[in-house]
């Protein structure tokens, strides 16, 4: 069972100070005889020290029970009627209603305006059918001043408070939606650099990674010798790779030259050197591109078809089984096609492992341009298949 949490009435220091007060300077009005009522008392003078006291007593609980200090001090201001009457203790009654807004419920915050403006016209008019002189109109004014003028000044400073705090909260919340914006955007910043990391490197590593096993295993200088150049390279392709990555982190959008952003244009290099490399692997590469001439696509989604026969050709080298892969690109009804068939099997020359980051980040490249991706075995081929928006204006929603 939780603690029980309960609401401390003692009373604010404000308030202590507030009722002593009140009170002596309701002492020092009666023994100067400094009334508000003159000579219609009902009771002894004495009797206007009774309301006093019980509505100076009710100054401490102000903040803590405003339902009960509203209702002695009704009470309280009826009786001081029927006495010599203080001043102070009508002054004590507005305090009172204007804590009973201010500390109280909001339903009570949102009725004592409404009635107490009421009460003012009832009495107001009353008092002039009642007297018939234009002085009655005094009486009204009297009691709007006592109890709808406190009530609305109440009510007045609550809703500005509630608006302060409202104000504060949706700036709490904007904060924080922002700093999710700001968070979110630098997870998606670090997956693009993380895919364009991988896909620029892995090819390279991987054929390094294939070659240097080879040259280890088989005792051949000629052997030897041709890995070595595939190595040398892979090892300067990769770096130029970096460079470029490296340029478009510090690219601040200034004086600096724009660095070429890989293409569909580039497939016949790329198959070329995935023929270097996979020679050792009994692998062949045959490149089929069926697109319109004269037509290429939106520069994102070319990079991301690249990136994706990249990685399709770095697997191959990895995984596939000797044999010819096959790679198809095409463009029809404003959808970009490619597709990757490469020999599902085990090969017979050392193969480079892998950690599946590829078909993650192909797919993720596939999905962020509104297309659909599949990969999978199908009998003795393993298939890559990705279908994108080559319009720009598709990969902008």
């Amino acid at each position: 069972m939780g603690p029980v949490i309960t609401k401390s009435l003692r009373p604010h220091r404000d308030d202590v100070l507030l009722a002593v007060l009140s009170v002596l300077v309701g002492l020092v009005f009666w023994s100067l005889g400094v009334y508000s009522n003159g000579g219609r008392q009902l009771l002894p003078d004495w009797a206007a020290l009774v309301p006093l006291a019980a509505l100076g007593s009710m100054e401490l609980l102000r903040r803590t029970k405003p339902h009960l200090t509203l209702a002695v001090g009704t009470a309280g201001v009826i009786a001081d009627q029927f006495t010599v009457g203080s001043l102070a203790t009508v002054v004590i009654f507005t305090d009172l209603m204007y804590a009973a807004v201010v500390y109280g419920k909001p339903a009570m915050a949102r009725r004592l305006p409404v009635s107490t403006g009421l009460i003012t016209i009832v009495v107001t008019i009353a008092s002039v059918a009642w007297l018939r002189t234009p002085q009655a109109l005094l009486i009204g004014v009297i009691t709007g001043i006592v109890s709808f003028g406190p009530a609305l000044t109440g009510a007045t400073l609550r809703n500005h408070r509630e608006a302060a705090v409202a104000a504060r909260l949706r700036a709490e919340q904007t904060a924080l939606l922002a700093e999710m914006d700001r968070t979110q955007a630098v997870a998606a910043e670090r997956a693009r650099m993380a895919r364009e990391l991988h896909d620029m490197v892995a090819n390279h590593l991987s054929a390094i990674a294939i070659h240097s096993t080879a040259a280890l295993s088989i005792d051949k200088a000629e052997t030897s010798r041709d890995a070595l150049g595939v190595i040398r390279e892979n090892s300067v392709q990769g770096l130029a790779e970096m460079r470029r990555l490296i340029g478009l982190l510090r690219d601040a959008g200034g004086d600096q030259q724009p660095v070429a952003v890989p293409s569909l244009d580039g497939l016949d290099a790329l198959i070329a050197q995935a023929g270097t490399n996979g020679a050792a692997s009994g692998l062949t590469f045959v490149l089929h591109d069926q697109r319109p001439s004269g037509e290429p696509a939106a520069a994102p989604v070319e990079l991301a078809a690249y990136r994706i026969v990249q990685e399709s050709l770095t697997n191959a080298l990895k995984h596939a089984a000797p044999g010819t892969v096959t790679v198809r690109v095409g463009r029809v009804d404003g959808l970009l096609s490619v597709a990757v068939d490469s020999p599902y099997g085990d090969g017979p020359g050392p193969r480079a492992p892998g950690s599946g980051a590829g078909l993650i980040g192909m797919r993720e490249r596939t999905e962020l341009l509104g297309g659909r991706f599949t990969a999978g075995r199908s009998g003795a081929v393993w298939r890559v298949r990705a279908t994108l928006p080559a319009e720009e204006k598709a990969v902008e929603a």
